[in-house]
C-alpha cells in the first residue's frame, strides 16, 4: 500500500493518543491509521515536544472521559477524537454493546460519499450530545426509537460515538470515514470523472458492464466507447444516451473529457494499449490480466507513477461473496496459520470457441482463471511464492490451442505451498477452495445453479448458470482436543455491487486507498509467466521475478 505523504513531501506523521492503549487497541488503532500515515503514539498529555517536527497532519485521540483543547495543535492538522469530547461534542450517557445499525446522514458529505446508506457493526455504541451547531451529523444510529448522532465533523475535526471496541476499527465502512477525517487536503480532482471504455464488445460483453457499473457509481460519468466495430459503437450509443463513439485508440486518448479508460480488449492487447493511454495522461484500467509479461508489468507500473496517473486491474473477483467469506475467516484467525491453498475451476465440456481458448490472444490456459484463481491465493498468503512449477495436458480438445488441463504449484520459501487446477477434461469436479491452517481445514464445493420455468410454446425449459458464477458453500472444520472435529457453515456476507468502481471513485476524488494496487497484479502476472514457462519446460522449477525496489 502506498504511503501516504505531506505536501513537503515527508511521510505522514499522525499522532495518537489513547486513555486505553492494551496491545490489542494499539493493533487496531495503528491498522486504522497505517494507510493515511506514519502513526505515533504518544504520552496521553501530548507534550509539545511532540508536536514539533514535518509531516504532522492528524491527531487521532481515543479514550472515555478527555475533554480535549485541539487549539494548541498547529493550523490544518486534522483531529478525529473516539469516544472523548472535543469543546461542543462529546460522548453523552452509557455505552450500549451489541449490533449497532449506523446510517448516512447526508449521501453527498465527503466523509461518507459512496458509503452503504446503512451497515450494521458490532460496538459499544456511545450516543453523542453536540452543543455547537457548527456541528454537522456523519452517522446516525437509532437507538430506543431515537435517532441519534453517531459520528459528528465541524471542519477538520470529527467525533465519534463508534469505534470504542477493537473489532468495530476493522470495521471497512466505520474505518472508511474515520481515515477520510484524518486525511490531510480535500479531493485531489475533479468530480464528475470521466470515463471511456476500450473494447465495447458484444451486448452483455465487458464494455457493457463497465458502463453499467459506471453510470451507478456518482462520481464517475461514462463518456466514450471505442470499438472497431460500427456495429457495436452503434450499441455503445444506443446502450448509453450521450455516450461518444470512437473507432481507435488514438481517438479516445485524444478526447479531454476522458479522465479514466478502461481497457477491455484482449490481453495481447494490454500493455501496448495502456502505455499509450497513460502517456496521453490517462488513468488505465486493465480487465485482468494486467498484461501477460513482468517486464511489461514493471513498465507498465514505472510509466504511471512517472506520470502521476492511477493504473490499476478490474480484479472483480476479489469482491466474490465466497472469497470474502474465505478471506474473514483467515484474517480473524478461524483457520489458524494457513499453509496450503488448493483451487479449482473446470469441468468436462468444449471450452468456449472465443478468443479466451487462443493462447496467442489470450496468453494460454493460466491467465484466464487463473488471473482471478492465484490473485486469491497471493491475497491470502500475503506475498507471491518464491518458485513456481506447472504440467499441463493437450489430450481431447485439439481444435483449439489452449491447453485443455493445467496445474500450477507454488511454493514459498518458508515451506508454504499453493496449488491452482484449471481443467476442461475434470468429469468429476474438485472444491473450488480448500484451505489448511493450523487449527482448521476450509472448503467450498461449487453447485449448479438452475432456473426452471414453463414457456407456453416450448414446455418445460431449465437454464443452467456457468458452475463458477454462483458463491460456494464453505464449511469449516476446527479440530477441538477431547471431542474431534467440528464443523461449521460460513455465511456469506451482503453482495457488494460495482465495489471496484466505487472504490476507483473513492480513490480518485476522496484519496481512500485503492483497493487493487498495480504491485498486487504485476505479481501476479510474475506468477502466471513462470507457470506458463515451466509448463512449456515440461514442469520444471520457474522462480518468480521479484517486483522491483521502488
Amino acid at each position: 500500500m502506498q504511503e501516504t505523504r505531506s505536501a513537503s513531501g515527508t511521510p505522514a506523521r499522525i499522532l495518537v493518543v489513547s486513555t486505553r492503549l492494551t496491545p490489542a487497541r494499539r493493533h487496531a488503532l495503528a491498522n486504522l491509521v497505517a494507510p493515511e500515515g506514519r502513526p505515533e503514539f504518544v504520552d496521553r498529555d501530548m507534550t509539545g515536544s511532540s508536536l514539533s517536527g514535518t509531516g504532522l497532519t492528524a491527531v487521532l485521540f481515543d479514550g472515555p472521559g478527555a475533554v480535549l483543547d485541539v487549539t494548541a495543535l498547529p493550523p490544518g492538522v486534522a483531529v478525529v477524537a473516539i469516544g472523548c469530547t472535543v469543546d461542543g461534542a462529546g460522548p453523552a450517557g452509557s455505552e450500549a454493546h451489541g449490533e449497532i445499525a449506523a446510517r448516512v446522514a447526508r449521501p453527498e458529505d465527503p466523509l461518507t460519499q459512496r458509503l452503504d446508506p446503512e451497515f450494521a457493526l458490532m460496538d459499544a455504541f456511545t450516543p453523542l450530545a453536540v452543543t455547537d451547531n457548527a456541528f454537522r451529523p456523519v452517522l446516525t444510529v437509532n437507538y430506543r426509537y431515537v435517532d441519534r448522532p453517531a459520528v459528528v465533523a465541524r471542519g477538520r475535526t470529527v467525533v465519534s460515538g463508534l469505534g470504542n471496541t477493537d473489532g468495530a476499527l476493522a470495521d471497512p465502512r466505520l474505518a472508511v470515514v474515520l481515515r477520510r477525517g484524518l486525511r490531510a487536503g480535500g479531493p485531489p480532482t475533479k468530480s464528475p470523472l470521466g470515463v471511456g471504455v476500450v473494447g465495447y464488445g458484444p451486448y452483455g460483453g465487458m464494455g457493457y458492464l463497465h458502463g453499467t457499473a459506471v453510470t451507478a457509481t456518482a462520481g464517475l460519468e461514462f463518456v466514450a466507447a471505442c470499438d472497431r466495430d460500427g456495429d457495436r459503437r452503434k450499441a455503445a450509443e444506443h446502450d448509453f444516451a450521450g455516450v461518444r463513439a470512437h473507432a481507435t485508440v488514438a481517438e479516445l486518448a485524444g478526447d479531454d473529457a476522458v479522465d479514466v479508460a478502461i481497457v477491455a480488449l484482449p490481453p495481447v492487447s494490454h500493455a501496448q494499449v495502456a502505455m499509450e493511454l497513460l502517456r496521453a495522461g490517462k488513468h488505465v484500467v486493465l480487465e485482468k490480466p494486467l498484461c501477460l509479461a513482468v517486464t511489461d508489468a514493471d513498465a507498465l507500473i514505472a510509466e504511471a507513477r512517472t506520470g502521476g496517473q492511477v493504473l490499476t486491474v478490474h480484479q472483480s473477483r476479489r469482491w466474490d461473496q465466497d472469497f470474502r467469506a474465505l478471506r474473514q475467516a483467515v484474517d480473524r484467525g478461524l483457520l489458524g496459520e494457513v499453509f496450503n491453498i488448493e483451487t479449482f475451476v473446470g469441468g468436462f465440456e468444449h471450452p468456449c470457441r472465443a478468443w479466451h481458448s487462443e493462447d496467442t490472444v489470450s496468453g494460454g490456459t493460466v491467465y484466464d482463471w487463473g488471473s482471478h484463481h492465484i490473485d486469491w491465493i497471493v491475497q491470502l498468503l500475503g506475498t507471491a511464492p518464491s518458485s513456481v512449477t506447472a504440467v499441463g495436458h493437450k489430450r481431447v480438445w485439439h481444435d483449439i490451442t489452449n491447453l485443455d488441463q493445467l496445474r500450477v504449484r507454488m511454493r514459498w520459501d518458508d515451506g508454504r505451498e499453493a496449488e491452482f487446477l484449471s481443467s476442461d477434461v475434470a468429469a468429476v469436479r474438485r472444491p473450488k477452495f480448500y484451505v489448511q491452517g493450523t487449527q482448521g481445514t476450509l472448503a467450498g464445493h461449487y453447485r449448479q445453479v438452475s432456473f426452471e420455468r414453463v414457456d407456453p410454446a416450448l414446455g418445460f425449459v431449465r437454464e443452467t448458470t456457468h458452475h463458477a458464477e454462483a458463491p460456494v458453500d464453505l464449511v469449516l472444520a476446527r479440530y477441538q482436543s477431547g471431542t474431534g472435529i467440528s464443523e461449521t457453515r460460513l455465511p456469506l456476507p451482503p453482495l457488494q455491487p460495482f465495489a471496484f468502481h466505487r472504490n476507483l471513485a473513492d480513490h480518485l476524488l476522496l484519496g481512500d486507498p485503492l483497493a487493487v494496487e498495480p504491485g498486487s497484479s504485476r505479481d501476479v502476472v510474475a506468477v502466471l509467466e513462470a507457470a506458463t514457462q515451466s509448463a512449456a519446460a515440461g514442469g520444471g522449477p520457474v522462480t518468480v521475478i521479484p517486483s522491483p525496489v521502488a
